[in-house]
């Protein structure tokens, strides 16, 4: 299986928060899931996008949505797990 290129990658989820983004991000790197972090932040409005809009959002292929909604659903029920491993 070759690495998706960028301009494949969709929106998969929007990130609450910079702790849950690292978070994520720091999982799904371990788990080697591509991926890209989008902030909302704006500094010409002093970051009322994220207000309204959450944090940023998580950007990957469409065929790691599962994987790495299951993830995120994990980080927010405070039970990060491996989805890959078998029970």
């Amino acid at each position: 299986m070759s690495s998706p290129n960028e301009s494949d990658f969709v929106k998969i989820a929007v990130i609450e928060n910079a702790i849950e983004a690292q978070l994520v991000s720091s999982l799904l790197t371990q788990y080697g899931i591509p991926h890209r972090l989008r902030s909302f932040h704006d500094t010409a409005y002093d970051g009322l996008f994220q207000l309204q809009q959450g944090w940023g959002e998580i950007r990957a292929a469409e065929e790691n949505r599962a994987p790495i909604l299951e993830i995120l659903n994990d980080i927010r029920t405070h039970e990060p797990k491996n989805p890959r491993e078998e029970d």
